[in-house]
C-alpha cells in the first residue's frame, strides 16, 4: 500500500501541474481525485495497524471496527476533496468559457495517459488480491480492499471521461465538453463515496454476520438434543474477520447445574469451531416459551436483553 501511496502522489502532482499550465478544469478535477486517493491510502494505513490491536479492558471486543470508521473516513474525504472539487471546477469552466489556448493541453494529455496506465495496473493487481481472497462476494467484504478496488476502479474511468473531453475541447473549441466531463468525474466521486459511506456506517452501528453464518448457527443449535427450542439468534460483526454471537435457548426439562454447564461449554466450541470468525459467544439459558421470548427485550431490540 506505500507503493500505491507514493504512485498516487507523484501522479497527483503531474496532473495539478498539468492542470495548472493547461488552464484545464478536467485535469483539475482528475488532481483533486488523485490527492483524495492519497489520503485515502493513509487512512487506509492506518486503518490496517490500528485494528489489529489486541482486545483490552477498555475495548473488551477488540479495535476490529477501526476498518470500517477509516473506510468512512476515506469516503468522506472522495467526496469533499474529489467530488466537490470536480463540481466547482465544471461550474467554473461553464460561467467562465475557458482558455482560448490550448497550450499544455498536449503535455497534459500524455500526464492522462501515464496515469490511466498506472491507474489501471493498479487497478488488475487490486482486482486480482479480491479473487486470492475468495471473489466478489467474500474478497469484497474486507472495507479496505473495498474501497481500494472503488479508487482504482473510478480513477481508471475518471481519467477516460478526462481525456475525452479535453480532446473534445481541442477538437471542437468547445469548454463545455471538458466541464461536462468535470460534471461527470464529480458525479461519479459523490456516487462512489456514498455507497462506501454506506457500507460503512451499517459495519459501524452493528451490522449482522453473514446470513449464511447465521443459519449455521442456527441450524447447529437446533441439532442439540439438549436445546428444546432457540428463542432468540443475535450476531454482529466487530471486525472483519471477528463476530459477537448471542443465543437465547430452552433447554429440554431434567438437566442438573453441572448438565447445563458442560452442555454450554460444548456448544460454544462447536459454534466457534463451525464458524471461524464467532470469537465472542454468549449463551443465556431460559425456560420461557418461544411466544413469551418473542415480546423479550433481546427479541424486540430494546435495552437489557441478553
Amino acid at each position: 500500500m506505500l507503493v500505491a501511496l507514493a504512485a498516487n502522489l507523484v501522479i497527483a502532482v503531474a496532473k495539478t501541474i498539468g492542470g495548472l499550465l493547461a488552464h484545464s478544469p478536467a485535469l483539475l478535477s482528475e488532481a483533486a481525485h488523485s490527492v483524495a486517493d492519497s489520503m485515502n491510502e493513509v487512512f487506509l494505513l492506518a486503518a490496517l495497524r490500528r485494528s489489529r490491536r489486541p482486545a483490552d479492558s477498555r475495548h473488551p471486543f477488540g479495535y476490529g471496527k477501526e476498518r470500517f470508521f477509516w473506510s468512512l473516513l476515506a469516503a468522506v474525504g472522495i467526496f469533499v476533496m474529489g467530488g466537490c472539487f470536480s463540481f466547482f471546477q465544471g461550474f467554473e469552466a461553464l460561467r467562465g468559457g475557458g482558455e482560448e489556448s490550448f497550450g499544455g493541453y498536449v503535455a497534459g494529455m500524455i500526464v492522462l495517459g501515464v496515469a490511466l496506465l498506472a491507474e489501471g495496473l493498479s487497478l488488475v493487481r487490486a482486482l486480482y488480491q479480491v479473487r486470492r481472497e475468495g471473489g466478489l462476494g467474500k474478497g469484497m467484504r474486507d472495507p479496505a480492499l473495498r474501497t481500494v478496488v472503488a479508487e482504482d476502479g473510478t480513477a481508471v474511468l475518471g481519467v477516460s471521461l478526462a481525456l475525452v473531453g479535453m480532446a473534445l475541447h481541442m477538437a471542437t473549441g468547445q469548454v463545455v465538453w471538458e466541464a461536462s466531463a468535470s460534471l461527470a468525474i464529480g458525479a461519479l466521486l459523490v456516487y462512489v463515496a456514498f455507497r462506501l459511506g454506506r457500507e460503512a456506517r451499517d459495519q459501524l452501528i452493528g451490522q449482522a454476520a453473514d446470513p449464511e453464518a447465521d443459519a449455521r448457527i442456527r441450524a447447529l443449535l437446533e441439532a442439540q438434543p439438549e436445546i428444546d427450542s432457540v428463542e432468540a439468534l443475535f450476531t454482529m460483526q466487530t471486525g472483519l474477520e471477528t463476530a459477537l454471537v448471542a443465543a437465547r435457548v430452552d433447554l429440554v426439562p431434567g438437566l442438573d447445574s453441572e448438565q447445563v454447564e458442560e452442555v454450554a461449554v460444548r456448544i460454544k466450541r462447536s459454534i466457534a469451531h463451525t464458524v471461524a470468525e464467532a470469537d465472542q459467544i454468549f449463551l443465556d439459558v431460559t425456560e420461557r416459551s418461544a411466544c413469551e421470548a418473542q415480546g423479550s427485550p433481546a427479541a424486540t431490540g430494546e435495552r437489557g436483553g441478553a
